[in-house]
């Protein structure tokens, strides 16, 4: 049943770059573990782009952010040693557990100019794995099942769903995919999941008898099947699994306990988490 639809909020980082932020809302705060989920852009970023417009070194605890992008290039650095470059059609899976801090910067576009254009996303980790050791994993295009028939191609990034299931290492039952529907293509979602929900990037839809247009989310509860059809070409990411339990959300971090997330701020506003190894001259400070 469709339970809800949720349009984005843009805002502009600066330079042009806008962000549609759809979840989490008063509303509805998760779909499944998904607790957070941003569309970047599409922008046009000629050479030269001020700094500024990278994301410095900031924490997370709690959970696992998920870049996935349609065109571009950004550069990942974290505490745990990692350095690498994420491109359309791959992944970066990174746990945050009881803390990591990274950041995101726009090299490829300060140095050649690019388009930016991508979906960021963060899937709570359950009950017993929140304070996991941090960890960060890259996958390839190739790592990602893919799937075709007539009007419709789709590769399933994370997950178990649609007769596939992804090497992505997850903590929780969820799916993932990205999806390119042709007019009239029809995509069933999975049923065995409690909480699903179709995004769409570019194009429109129809389900249960509702359009949706780009950068809006249809969220569905537990139930049958949900269907939805493309109504003109279209490029959507459908999502979803089973809830975690309660989680709560401060800045950048996510937990099922409020004093822990205190703690985690107390940790970052005195500098006793690690910067990455690579990217250490700069941070973030707490927001107020």
């Amino acid at each position: 049943m469709l339970e809800r639809v949720i349009e984005q909020r843009r805002r502009d980082l600066g330079g042009g770059f806008e962000v549609g932020r759809v979840l989490p809302v008063a509303q509805r705060r998760m779909v499944g573990p998904f607790i957070f989920f941003d569309h970047m852009g599409p922008v046009n970023f000629a050479p030269g782009i001020p700094k500024s417009l990278d994301v410095r070194p900031h924490p997370h605890i709690g959970l696992s952010t998920v870049t996935y992008l349609f065109d571009g290039e950004i550069m990942h650095r974290d505490s745990v040693g990692s350095e690498l470059a994420i491109r359309p059609g791959e992944v970066n899976w990174m746990t945050a557990g009881r803390g990591i801090t990274h950041s995101e910067r726009l090299e490829h576009a300060r140095e050649a100019g690019d388009t930016i254009h991508g979906i960021q996303s963060w899937v709570a980790l359950p009950d017993g794995e929140e304070e996991v050791d941090p960890a960060f994993t890259h996958y390839g295009a190739g790592d990602l099942p893919t799937h075709e028939e007539k009007n419709l191609w789709m590769r399933l990034v994370a997950g178990k769903a649609f007769g596939m299931e992804s090497a992505v290492k997850t903590h929780s039952p969820m799916f993932y995919a990205h999806c390119l529907m042709e007019p009239g293509a029809a995509l069933e979602l999975p049923a065995n999941y409690a909480e699903r929900a179709a995004y769409v990037v570019s194009g429109s839809i129809e389900t249960e008898g509702q359009t949706l247009e780009a950068g809006r989310m249809a969220v569905f509860g537990a139930g049958d099947a949900p269907v939805v059809k493309a109504l003109t070409a279209s490029t959507v990411m459908v999502l979803g699994g089973d809830p975690v339990g309660q989680r709560f959300i401060d800045w950048n971090f996510v937990s099922s306990s409020k004093e822990r997330i205190e703690q985690a701020k107390a940790d970052w506003r005195a500098q006793r988490m690690k910067l990455p190894d690579l990217d250490h001259d700069e941070f973030t400070p707490l927001p107020e």
